[in-house]
């Protein structure tokens, strides 16, 4: 093992760990904050988004999707390039066929709740009566998530027939058509092209929207609430942008000009892993990306964490007194 071996296993089991962690905690944090905005009613202009169930139902359908992402194909990054964990025929099923069909059906779950999340966002944030009225209602929004999982499992099925262990003892991808139809379609259209045009398009068009509003001294009826929410999406498809480019090079790179062959020289491995790590930055940064971008989420968040039930006590204290002061009365009548 030369030295940028061992600098890329040392990297991905450091940083693999570490983001296993953060990842995991930041998305079971977003899942009970967007839980508790979908499910408030009474939404007050301090705490919660005004009109945002439907963008909080498609990023607590993204945090769910990259919860599942973190816990089992990020798991298995650790320990295929971090810990060289051998992969045999024996684990083939759960190495490859598995790990990839759960990678991209959630992966692309994820990615279009965010898109839609954003396009909500314009709608929202529209000055166009015609544009607002296409804002979905809950059911069908929830309806929506629903479809984009089953469409996106039923796409990845051929995944589970295909991806197979060369004798090399890497996960690749038997037939030569679908792996050029996986490269095209999965890396370069759905994970590469879309996102980043339709979150750079309509990322754009609501930045431009919010400082309208902002110079109009908000005649539209958004509070500082949405504008914050609106912000949070721009920041997170930026990322989203950013870290996507590297993975589709990658990919490109294998089919393209190497054969899909997924040995690799020590400086290409040490890039692999780079592109990995930029890759699950996607699920593990949003948590930090709306802590860090949107007060009300701190306040949701600081709320879930450092809620103090001392209730039952104070209640307690509070009869006592009046119970005793009761019984004195009592006693000076007699």
């Amino acid at each position: 093992m030369d030295e940028f071996d061992f600098i890329s296993h040392k990297l991905m089991i450091f940083a693999g760990i570490l983001m296993y962690i953060f990842g995991s905690i930041g998305n079971i944090l977003n899942i009970c904050v967007f839980t508790k905005w979908c499910r408030s009613k009474n939404k007050s202009k301090s705490s919660f988004p005004c009109g945002a169930s439907n963008s909080s139902l498609y990023l607590l359908g993204s945090s769910i999707s990259n919860l599942i992402v973190i816990i089992y194909p990020l798991l298995t990054r650790i320990l295929l390039d971090g810990y060289e964990l051998d992969t045999t025929e024996r684990n083939e099923f759960l190495i490859c066929k598995l790990r990839y069909f759960i990678l991209h059906t959630f992966d692309l779950t994820s990615l279009a709740c965010i898109c839609l999340a954003t396009f909500d966002r314009y709608l929202i944030s529209s000055r166009e009566v015609r544009l607002r009225k296409l804002i979905t209602t809950r059911r069908r929004t929830q309806s929506i998530i629903l479809i984009l999982v089953v469409l996106f499992g039923i796409h990845s099925i051929p995944m589970l027939k295909y991806y197979r262990v060369s004798k090399a003892g890497y996960c690749t991808i038997v037939s030569i058509t679908y792996s050029y139809y996986y490269l095209y379609t999965f890396q370069i259209v759905l994970h590469g092209i879309i996102p980043i045009i339709f979150l750079s398009v309509f990322g754009l068009l609501t930045l431009r929207q919010l400082r309208i509003i902002s110079k109009r001294k908000n005649r539209y009826g958004l509070n500082n609430s949405d504008k914050q929410l609106s912000r949070m999406l721009l920041l997170l498809s930026l990322a989203i942008v950013l870290s996507s480019i590297p993975y589709c090079i990658e990919q490109s790179y294998y089919v393209l000009f190497n054969g899909n062959d997924r040995k690799q020289t020590s400086v290409f491995f040490l890039f692999h892993v780079t592109c990995s790590i930029l890759f699950y930055a996607n699920p593990v940064s949003s948590f930090y990306v709306y802590y860090i971008s949107t007060r009300n989420f701190r306040v949701q968040v600081h709320q879930i964490l450092f809620a103090r039930r001392n209730t039952d006590y104070v209640v307690f204290y509070q009869i006592k007194p009046m119970a005793t002061a009761t019984q004195s009365v009592r006693e000076s009548l007699v």
